[in-house]
């Protein structure tokens, strides 16, 4: 009888299994070390820019097979492990289980830290700032509807910073334990029913929308209730054990929603051109005294080549027609030419607050 031809290939598999689990170990050890010399000078154990620095290295270093999405994932789980092993990190989200915010926060801290479920975004900005949390991460916009209003309105009242990003494909069900002919609710988080607007339209003309604070608080309800049916991910059905009644149901299909790390200490920059900053900005009674002032506004950053990617005005509930303009651009914080931007706007804007400043890509 013939050998296995297998049986050389597999022992050369269990060789290279035995190698990386020793230079797994000894990467961990090293990142052990890293860990103790930064709690004794007082730093950050989770530093947003040395973890883009890695993935762009190990991307470089990639001559594949492997796709980079592949040996990212791989990496994402190192550097969970090793901050796991260096502290402990609290990470506070939108709860409860499986809602989309949930699902970022894991993929960008991967499964080796402690999740902890918040009901409001403002929560999550309370549980940071008093140390309950580590981090916390929140819904800041999506492709389809726009910014998440209670997060805007969060950091104009935080002195948290935005540490870091996170972009994640949005893909609703509808989940129900009730024949969908016999559906006369819909349950679900505000800018999830008007992602799905026209599909309820179209299937549930009839059925009566119902906000609720998370995705996965709408299937909780919709588990409970007759004729209720929820609007969330795939994955909270299948944790609370609910059907699925139809799948992608999403108007567009490149629905995308974009979150922040939130922390007390801010990002030190990237450089390189890969940082990003959010800033927000109140013109005052200039806005209404003078026709030019958003023009006037923007000028400072245009003029040093800072491409503005954002730029969205929301009223400031202080007083009738002032608004704060929320504005993406490009660089950190710490460049010059940002620091003259923003000294030349605080000439002549009553407020100009610092948001964050992160890698641009996550």
């Amino acid at each position: 009888m013939s050998a296995d031809p297998l049986q050389p290939i597999r022992e050369g598999i269990d060789r290279l299994d035995r190698e990386l689990v020793r230079i797994l170990n000894e990467r961990l050890t090293l990142a052990c070390e890293i860990g103790r010399l930064k709690r004794s000078a007082g730093g950050q154990i989770y530093v947003p820019e040395r973890e883009d620095a890695v993935f762009r290295k190990v991307s470089e270093l990639n001559g594949g097979p492997i796709k980079q999405e592949a040996l990212h994932a791989i990496y994402r789980e190192i550097m969970s492990a090793a901050i796991a092993l260096e502290k402990p990190l609290q990470i506070a989200y939108l709860g409860p289980e499986a809602t989309y915010t949930h699902a970022a926060a894991i993929k960008k801290f991967g499964a080796s830290v402690d999740y902890q479920p918040i009901a409001t975004i403002g929560d999550i900005f309370t549980a940071v700032e008093k140390g309950e949390a580590d981090y916390g991460i929140i819904p800041i916009e999506n492709s389809t509807e726009g910014s998440v209003r209670e997060a805007l309105d969060g950091f104009v009242e935080s002195d948290l910073k935005a540490v870091a990003q996170i972009y994640l494909e949005i893909n609703h069900a509808l989940i129900s334990a009730t024949p969908m002919e016999k559906i006369d609710k819909v349950y679900s988080k505000d800018q999830a029913l008007a992602q799905c607007r026209a599909w309820l339209q179209r299937h549930l003309p009839h059925a009566q929308l119902i906000e609720t604070a998370s995705t996965s608080r709408a299937v909780e309800i919709a588990r409970a209730e007759p004729g209720a049916a929820a609007i969330a991910a795939e994955l909270a059905a299948q944790v609370q054990g609910v059907p699925v009644l139809a799948r992608n149901i999403q108007d567009r299909n490149d629905n995308t929603t974009r979150f922040f790390v939130i922390g007390k200490k801010a990002s030190g920059p990237v450089g390189g051109g890969r940082d990003m900053t959010s800033l927000v900005v109140s013109l005052g009674e200039a806005a209404a005294a003078n026709s030019g002032s958003l023009m006037r506004m923007l000028t400072p950053f245009g003029q040093r080549g800072l491409n503005l990617s954002k730029v969205e005005s929301r009223p400031s509930k202080r007083r009738p027609w002032d608004y704060l303009f929320f504005i993406d651009v490009s660089g950190h914080y710490e460049d010059a030419a940002m620091q003259e931007a923003v000294a030349e706007l605080r000439a002549f804007c009553p407020l100009v607050k610092w948001l964050g400043s992160y890698p641009s890509v996550n």
